[in-house]
Order: structure tokens, then sequence, then C-alpha cells
């Protein structure tokens, strides 16, 4: 076969110097033929071996069987299937080569995004576990708000993944960067949009913040990669080496690291720094909303009489005077509050741990209180009714008469006749027919 420094010179010859082919042939000690076909050919000679054909190749029917009605099956189970005797290696690249037959080829686009248009949200749950109370610790959901533009990272941890917890986590780093992106990135979280379509409450954050929520599609991780990416950066650049004493030295810690480094570092992708890129990102949003949107968890219940109610499986004690009326709970990541008729009757600091019992000791010196008048009360009552007379709330007596009085108020009589009375009234008399 003609190597590449012969066939350069056969064409320098002949186009350069204009040596004829027959003259060329002899210098080189060539073909004629080989000299034409070096003059005709599109680039220098490359060696190309002749395919040998692979052991795969006679499994292919039983591959090909497989894939149609399974095309995602994975390849140790098809080996199995089909009693694979050889390494992985050739039906690994038998599989490369003819499993997009089957599933598809789904090609992924580059995205440019323009500033202000696009966050990015998503939940990190940390492998580490902090602790909440003493001799309790929990794996807690961190909240990552990823700009689009600006690669800016915004992050907290929030004390569950239910709605209201996640729009006040939203809420917080929305007004900590002071303006609202157009559009909202959320993959089918429960809270958010698990159904594909928005939950009341999500909608409602959005209306209030006049963005848009757009979900993912299901399963489609990539559709929100850059805030996917981030959770591993996070996990292998944050964690490491740490330790936390509670939610708030978390915050504190993962605060000082996103301003000090995640937030400050180069990234390629835009030849930039986050920070620097942020204030342009910021003037494409949209300004906070006059009225803070509805965040947090609440509910209405009617006070039970152990005066207690219920906010993520912890228990908070309430004024019992307002036992049997309805009062309203509302919680924010460190508050718990409660209203009867726009009136608080309790505030407690929020307890991020589970099964919990929160209690004021006024409330229960308050319960106290009412027993022991609700006692007196009722020994009254005995005694008032040992010595036959009743007395109101306000402690006067109350007459009480006997049943015969109201009969003679009435002129009624209700005392049986003998037969033998000459007073009575003579009884009817029935005829038989």
């Amino acid at each position: 076969m003609l190597n590449v420094e012969d066939w350069a010179e056969i064409r320098r010859l002949h186009r350069a110097e204009g040596v004829p082919i027959k003259e060329i042939a002899r210098r080189l000690g060539v073909a004629r033929n080989t000299v034409r076909a070096a003059l005709r050919s599109g680039g220098p000679p490359r060696y190309e071996r002749a395919p040998r054909g692979s052991v795969a190749d006679a499994f292919e029917p039983q591959v090909r069987a497989l894939l149609v009605a399974w095309p995602t099956m994975p390849g140790p189970v098809i080996a199995q299937r089909i009693g694979w005797p050889y390494s992985e290696g050739p039906l690994k690249k038998l599989l490369a080569r003819i499993r997009p037959e089957y599933v598809g080829i789904d090609p992924a686009d580059r995205i440019v995004y323009e500033p202000g248009q696009i966050a990015q949200c998503d939940l990190w749950f940390p492998e580490t576990a902090v602790p909440v109370t003493a001799g309790q610790a929990r794996i807690l959901p961190v909240l990552v708000v990823t700009l689009a533009f600006s690669r800016f990272h915004s992050a907290t941890m929030i004390p569950s993944r239910q709605a209201g917890d996640i729009l006040a986590g939203m809420w917080l780093l929305l007004s900590q960067i002071g303006r609202v992106p157009k559009t909202l990135v959320w993959d089918r979280e429960s809270a958010i949009g698990g159904t594909g379509r928005l939950t009341a409450p999500a909608a409602a954050f959005a209306g209030t913040l006049a963005t848009r929520i757009r979900l993912a599609p299901p399963r489609d991780p990539e559709f929100k990669g850059m805030v996917e990416r981030n959770n591993g950066y996070f996990e292998t650049s944050f964690l490491p080496g740490r330790g936390f004493t509670s939610p708030a030295d978390f915050n504190d810690q993962l605060g000082d690291w996103l301003t000090t480094r995640a937030n400050t570092r180069t990234v390629r992708a835009i030849h930039g720094r986050p920070v620097d890129l942020l204030e342009t990102d910021r003037q494409a949003m949209t300004v906070l909303p006059p009225v803070a949107p509805q965040v947090g968890l609440t509910h209405r219940i009617r006070l039970a009489r152990d005066y207690y109610v219920r906010i993520d499986a912890n228990d908070y004690s309430v004024d019992p005077r307002v036992i049997g009326r309805f009062v309203d709970v509302s919680a924010s990541p460190t508050t718990v509050e409660v209203f009867c008729d726009n009136t608080p009757v309790a505030r407690h600091d929020r307890n991020w741990a589970r099964h919990m019992v929160i209690t004021d000791p006024a409330h229960v010196a308050t319960a106290h209180q009412m027993r022991l008048a609700l006692a007196e009360q009722r020994r009254a009552q005995q005694q008032a009714q040992q010595s036959g007379a009743r007395r109101h709330g306000d402690g006067h007596p109350v007459a009480i008469r006997a049943l015969p009085d109201y009969d003679a108020l009435f002129g009624v009589d209700f005392t049986p006749t003998s037969p033998t009375d000459p007073t009575a009234a003579p009884a009817a008399e029935v005829s038989n027919p």
C-alpha cells in the first residue's frame, strides 16, 4: 500500500513540477496505475482493516426480540435471558449500536439565558443529620434557588417539604435577592405541582409575585439540570468536614460559604463570577409586590378540651379560655401563632423536631384556675340542691316551687275520684246494638 510520504511526493512532482506519470513511476519504483490512483484520490491513503465480525452477531436476533418488548432492559438482564457465554464487552457494543433504534435519541439543545428570565428551584436533602433538639437529629430539606443568567446561588434549610414551608423559604430567598425572576422552574414536587398542575398555594404565591411557576416534565431532571448540578456541588464542596449544632447554625455556615466561595468563583460557562453578574440579572427582574404573599402553614380548628393544636407533628398549647371556639393557627419557619377572632391567644417559637409537646406555663396556670373555679361552682350547686335553694350565676337565690302550686295557679285538679262519690259525674251509658 502506498504510504503518505510517497502519495504527497507523487502529487508534488506531477502538479508542481509537471513530471510525467511514467517518470514518477520510474523514480519512486511504483506502478503507473498507483501514480494515477494517487492523483485521483481526494485525500491521503489510510489503512482500514476489514471488519471481522463479532461474537455478538449471532445473538443479535435474540437481543432485538427482547428490545422490541423492553427497550430499556439492562445489559446484564439481557445477557442472562439470551445465555451470553462471553465477556460483557461485545454485548455492550452491540447494545450501544442497536438500542437507539428502539428507545430513540433525545438530543439536548444549548440554551442561552437572558437576564432576569429564569430561576431554577429544587429541594436538596443533605446526608448529614442536623440536631433539632436534645437527643433528636433530622435530615431536613434545603431549598435551593439558582438564577440561570448569573448562576447566583441562594439556599436555606426549611423545617419540612409542605407547601407553606417551601413558599416561606422562597419568599425569604427572593426577598434577599430583592426582585422576582419572570419564571420559576420547579420539578413536580408534590407541594408545588405533583399532579402536573400547580397546587392552590403555589398558584396564589405566583399570582401575588406576578411571576410564573413552570413545572418540568415528569422524570426529566435535565430540564432543571443547572440546579441539580449545584446540589451535587454543595454535596461535595460544602458538606465534607463540617458539623452543625442546629438548623440555624447550618444556615449560617451555608450563607457564609455561598457569599465567600460559591458566588465568587469564576464560572467557565459565563466567563465571570455570579456576584458580578447579579446586578444585571436583578435589573431585568420584576419588583417585589407591595403586599407579602400568603406563606407558612395555616389551618382552622375548634379548640379541644386539652387546649393544644398540632403543627408538623408537634403540639403547641393555647389559652384554655377559648376552649370550644374556632382558632386560626399560623406557623412560619420560626414562630407559631394562634388567633381567636383576630385576638392572639398563643405564640411559640417553632420546634423543628418531631412529636414534641410545647407548653406555655401561663396556659397551664390559667387551666388550673379554671378547674378550681369549676370545682367551686359545682360544690356551690350541690350545697344549694341540698338546702333546697337554687342560685343564679350572680349568687342571688331562686325560689323553688312545688308542682301542686302550678296546678292551683292554672285551676287544674288531677286528684282521682271514687266510684261511690256522690259528687262525681255520672258515667256515660254504653248500649249494645
